[in-house]
């Protein structure tokens, strides 16, 4: 691989796990827990990143060093496992992917007045367009980080003006007043719960960038998109504190939206139609092609139509949405329910990662696999009180 291509791929993998994560369920969800947490929500996105990081981590190390997929590593540990995690993967990126559409078709009738469900539609023809192209990769890795940095930049601006009481937020970033368990395993659920947490290591086995002498660069991938999503989080959510810390009441309709109006006015909520079009269509696309990887190597039709069937993906969530719609409940709900898949995928790899049949000669950090054996537990314990 040319070194140029190489360090496309690193960073590309980055922006697409950290785009994929920062979706309209993203958004939606941050802009709700805060309004409901106030400046203690700090401290569930401070704990969630922790989470993140132990879960990425943990992941990526294992699943490049071993040059498998996480459906065929599963399989190998024990025949049969890869299935189960593939339908788990697979019905959740495929409900997430519903919402991605709607919102994105949000965004589209935000920015230029068009139906909500034209806009989905439009935005879907855009996202099959990448994967028409004979360099679906290199093109998917440049959307990811194009449409990264413009969120960040307009997110940016927008906290500029909300004007919140940062010192406020800081402080209870550490020092919380409350806790709230279903806004942590829905934020962790929402931010690399499912499709989510093995959408950039794919990216990588994908483009040939494995092997334990690479796990510098694999580390450095990781962590560089679990700090991209951090930041666009920290920033939403003191931009959401700017405008509920005077009193206002989100609309429960458009909760993220009304946060950015009532920040910024009209141009706020312009802003927010890009911002969402931004994040809901860099997720359409991490959703699909992640989802579909999955499926890849469980038959030689699936590899040889791989493209054809991320289309069909894309296309199979655009007419759901447009035929029952109704996206935001589905959008929260769906990140709990992604909460429960890391906890099952994480153990699997734990698992793996101790095999020597499976990884060879590397030995997997004795600290890496404790902390994930503690997001498998913390994720398990969290999700039984959510319910509970």
């Amino acid at each position: 691989m040319q070194k140029n291509t190489y360090k496309g791929a690193i960073t590309g993998a980055a922006f697409l796990m950290a785009t994929s994560a920062i979706g309209p369920g993203f958004l939606t969800q941050t802009t709700v827990f805060t309004g409901q947490l106030f400046a203690s929500f700090g401290f569930v996105i401070l704990l969630s990143i922790l989470l993140d990081i132990a879960a990425q981590l943990n992941i990526w190390r294992v699943l490049a060093v071993s040059n498998k997929r996480a459906q065929d590593l599963a399989n190998d540990l024990l025949p049969g496992l890869g299935y189960l995690l593939a339908f788990l993967i697979v019905i959740g990126g495929l409900a997430f992917n519903i919402g991605n559409v709607a919102g994105a078709g949000l965004g589209l009738e935000v920015l230029f007045g068009v139906d909500v469900k034209i806009g989905a539609i439009i935005s879907a023809v855009i996202a099959i367009g990448i994967f028409v192209s004979k360099e679906a990769g290199k093109v998917m890795d440049n959307f990811a980080k194009i449409l990264g940095f413009v969120m960040i930049i307009l997110i940016l601006y927008v906290v500029f003006v909300a004007k919140p009481p940062v010192f406020d937020a800081i402080h209870h970033t550490f020092i919380p007043q409350k806790f709230d368990a279903l806004a942590t395993i829905t934020l962790v659920g929402g931010t690399v719960g499912g499709y989510i947490t093995f959408a950039g290591v794919h990216r990588l086995i994908d483009a040939g960038v494995g092997g334990q002498e690479n796990l510098p660069q694999i580390n450095k991938s990781a962590t560089r998109g679990i700090l991209v999503t951090a930041i666009v989080r920290y920033l939403l959510f003191l931009a959401s504190l700017g405008v509920v810390a005077t009193g206002f009441s989100l609309n429960q309709n458009n909760p993220a939206g009304s946060v950015f109006q009532s920040a910024a006015g009209n141009i706020g909520y312009k802003i927010f139609g890009i911002v969402i079009w931004c994040a809901a269509i860099t997720s359409v696309v991490g959703a699909a092609y992640t989802s579909v990887s999955f499926l890849r190597t469980f038959h030689p039709v699936f590899e040889k139509f791989h493209r054809s069937i991320i289309i069909g993906f894309i296309v199979f969530s655009s007419i759901v949405f447009v035929l029952i719609g109704k996206p935001v409940k589905t959008l929260v709900w769906v990140g709990t329910l992604n909460g429960f898949i890391l906890p099952i995928g994480l153990a699997i790899i734990l698992l793996a990662s101790r095999n020597a049949r499976l990884m060879g000669t590397y030995k997997h950090a004795v600290f890496l696999q404790i902390i994930g054996w503690l997001v498998v537990f913390a994720m398990f314990a969290m999700a039984i009180k959510a319910f509970l």
